[in-house]
C-alpha cells in the first residue's frame, strides 16, 4: 500500500510513520504550517523523513490558518495546564484543521498515485477534537471516494483511531521509533513543559505502556497530581 503520512513531528504521527515504513510502502511525509505558535514540531517531522529516507513536504497554510482564529495553538491565548479530559482543553481546537489538511493530503496522494493517506488520530483525542473521531474519519473517506470517483482510489488509514495513546507507545516501540526525537508540547519551549494537555497525556501513555519515557520535562511529576485529582 503506497502511503503518504501526515506527520506533525509528534509522538503519534512519527510512530505512525515508522509503522507504515515497516508494514507498507511509505512514499512521503506531509506536514502543515498553519500558523501554529511554534515551528518546533515540523522540524521533528522533517527529521523523521530524513531518518526514513523519504520525501518531505511542508505545506504553507498560514494564510488559511490566520482565519481559523481563537485557538491557543494559533493565537495569543494561554495554553492551559491539565488533562485532555477537561473542558479547558477545548481552547486548543483549531476549527476544521484536520478536515482541511486531509483534503489537501488526499489531493496530493491522488496526484502521486498513492493508495492511502495515513493520519495518527487516536482514541484519546475523541473528547476534545471532533475531526479525530471515527464517525468523522469514516464520513471523510466516503466523501473523498465521491470527490475522486473515476480518477483515483485513495483510502484513509487510521490504525490508532480506536486505541489510547499508550497503545501508540507500544506500537512505536515495536517499530523502533526514536521517541526522544519527537515533539508534543504545545508551548514550544526549550524542553517539554510537562504541564499542558499533550505533555500530561504523553507522560501518562509511557507509564501505562510500561515503557521508559526518554522525554525531558520541565515539570516531570505534574502529570501525577493531575491524574490523582481527576
Amino acid at each position: 500500500m503506497k502511503t503518504i503520512v501526515i506527520c506533525s513531528g509528534g509522538l503519534d504521527s512519527v510512530s505512525l510513520a515508522h509503522k507504515v515504513a515497516a508494514e507498507h510502502e511509505l512514499i512521503g511525509l506531509i506536514a502543515f504550517d498553519y500558523g501554529q505558535r511554534h515551528s518546533k514540531e515540523t522540524d521533528f517531522a522533517a527529521r523523521c523523513a530524513k531518518r526514513l529516507d523519504i520525501p518531505f513536504d511542508l505545506i504553507d497554510m498560514r494564510h488559511i490558518g490566520a482565519h481559523l482564529s481563537g485557538s491557543a495553538l494559533t493565537d495569543d491565548v494561554d495554553v492551559p495546564d491539565g488533562h485532555y479530559a477537561e473542558d479547558t482543553m477545548k481552547v486548543t481546537v483549531v476549527p476544521n484543521r484536520n478536515a482541511i489538511m486531509l483534503s489537501i493530503a488526499f489531493g496530493v496522494a491522488a496526484a502521486k498515485q498513492a493508495n492511502a493517506v495515513a493520519t495518527a488520530v487516536h482514541g484519546g483525542d475523541h473528547f476534545i477534537y471532533p475531526d479525530c473521531r471515527p464517525d468523522f474519519t469514516e464520513a471523510f473517506e466516503a466523501m473523498q471516494a465521491k470527490a475522486l470517483d473515476g480518477y483515483a482510489n485513495v483510502k484513509l488509514y487510521t490504525p490508532f483511531v480506536h486505541v489510547p495513546k499508550s497503545a501508540i507507545v507500544t506500537e512505536g516501540a515495536k517499530h523502533d521509533t526514536p521517541f526522544a526525537d519527537t515533539w508534543s508540547c504545545y508551548k514550544g519551549g526549550e524542553q517539554h513543559c510537562g504541564r499542558c494537555g499533550t505533555c500530561v497525556e504523553r507522560r501518562e501513555a509511557f507509564h501505562v505502556a510500561e515503557i521508559p519515557d526518554p522525554t525531558d520535562y520541565a515539570d516531570p511529576d505534574y502529570w501525577k497530581s493531575v491524574l490523582e485529582s481527576a
